[in-house]
């Protein structure tokens, strides 16, 4: 198994090196920053174990240049609520905030490698109930932006979302990540007038800054180096039905008048062009951001956040509607099994009360995404609390401990390399020389 390390504090990443050095079906290749990573990662690269807060190029931008190429793992050492939740947003199915235990970091890479090796016997091996899964795999298409489980609560933003349906006021769903927003876009695109025109979803975050004028609004041919031709806009493309404009809140302000003024005025401008071009669009918005913040910081137009929030609709998190957790969690349940052609699986009673009482702060994408894992990687019939993974934070006393052994460890190695010139070793470490003698005083490595 071929594993990335980006990290680009020198101590984790020789740590991370040395601890994995005896383990022979790993081969690890480390990187000091994400820039030089990208110019190496090739096919022949299994995993991607990335830090978060990184100079030039931070985990997360990482992770979406990526775009899922990779499995990956995310070790940081200034957690964030919101930086975990983006991490499940991309993909990422373990996040460790330093300091941690190496051996936990080796179990999640053990799974990884499991899951790894189960895709690829399924995807090289002929499966006989070919036409069963794939009409499964349709029925699955058609739920994508349904919804599947109900609950009290729930039912009444359905209701205020229906009631925004029958207009074309502009709407703004608000809600932590992974709460359903797009399934909800989808709810009221589909109930209104407007059902059998175009629904277009953008996510302001996916595009670089550079190309989301030119996607949203269109180009003429030489408006730009490689503009050979002219190309219509996503808002052009969804001309009689409705965009959903997800994280609106990460659209740059240079280009929040051109969006006013086409909610405004039902008009456009193409890159490179003088000529307007009339649009007939509804407008929905989603954002996990404090706008208000965002104003106060004059990231965000004022005028234009009213403009999109004519009817604000607020979707609880998942922990609110614990009445949807079992039902999501069957439904997964059932379309992995068919998806991948597994044997019949059912969920213990206590893999359900903990699914139950668990915190989901990544909400219905981290459980659709916990219970898929679990279907795979779990032997027998059941599906018992153990596969799910979802265990307490380990205490901070015993993994601090173990990443100290592996820092006492290198250093000593540095300066035997240096036979103990503390000055050459600083320069190695990247560590001022101060800090070494100090190091050097705490885990008793004098010569």
């Amino acid at each position: 198994m071929k594993i990335a390390i980006v990290e680009d504090d020198v101590n984790m990443r020789k740590s991370l090196e040395l601890f994995f050095a005896d383990n022979k079906e790993f081969e690890i290749v480390a990187f000091k920053n994400p820039k030089d990573a990208l110019k190496v990662l090739d096919d022949s690269f299994d995993l991607v174990i990335t830090d978060i807060n990184m100079p030039q190029m931070d985990g997360l931008e990482f992770l979406h240049q990526l775009n899922n190429r990779y499995e990956a793992i995310v070790i940081t050492g200034n957690a964030t609520l919101n930086k975990a939740v983006e991490s499940i947003r991309l993909g990422v199915k373990d996040f460790f905030q330093k300091p941690f235990d190496p051996e936990l970091l080796l179990e999640a890479i053990l799974r990884t490698k499991k899951l790894l090796e189960f895709q690829r016997t399924q995807k090289n091996s002929e499966i006989k109930n070919d036409s069963k899964k794939n009409k499964a795999t349709n029925k699955s298409e058609e739920k994508k932006h349904q919804f599947i489980a109900e609950s009290k609560i729930l039912d009444e933003v359905k209701k205020l979302a229906l009631k925004a349906a029958m207009t074309d006021a502009s709407v703004l769903l608000m809600g932590q990540s992974g709460v359903g927003k797009e399934v909800f876009a989808n709810y009221i695109h589909q109930n209104s007038s407007r059902c059998n025109a175009p629904f277009i979803a953008i996510n302001m975050a996916a595009i670089p800054e550079h190309l989301l004028e030119s996607e949203l609004f269109g180009y003429e041919k030489g408006a730009f180096t490689d503009a050979t031709a002219p190309k219509a806009g996503l808002f052009e493309a969804a001309n009689h039905g409705s965009v959903f404009l997800d994280e609106i809140g990460e659209m740059p302000l240079g280009l929040q008048a051109k969006l006013l003024r086409a909610i405004q005025e039902k008009e456009i401008t193409r890159l490179g062009s003088s000529k307007t071009i009339k649009i007939d669009v509804r407008f929905i918005s989603a954002t996990n951001a404090n706008m208000e913040q965002k104003i106060a910081n004059k990231t965000f137009r004022e005028d234009l956040f009213f403009r999109l929030q004519t009817i604000p609709i607020q979707i609880p998190s998942l922990k609110e509607r614990k009445d949807e957790i079992l039902p999501l969690a069957e439904w997964k349940l059932t379309e992995v099994i068919a998806q991948y052609g597994l044997k019949k699986k059912l969920f213990s009673e206590e893999a359900k009360a903990k699914m139950l009482n668990y915190e989901w702060h990544g909400n219905i994408r981290e459980l659709l995404s916990v219970v898929e894992r679990a279907a795979i990687l779990s032997d027998g019939d059941k599906i018992l609390e153990k596969d799910l993974f979802l265990k307490p934070k380990e205490s901070r006393q015993g993994s601090e401990k173990r990443v100290e052994d592996l820092e006492s460890e290198l250093i000593k190695q540095i300066l035997e390399d240096c036979q103990y010139d503390e000055d050459q070793a600083s320069k190695i470490l990247g560590m001022q020389v101060d800090v070494l003698k100090h190091k050097i005083a705490k885990y008793g490595l004098k010569k």
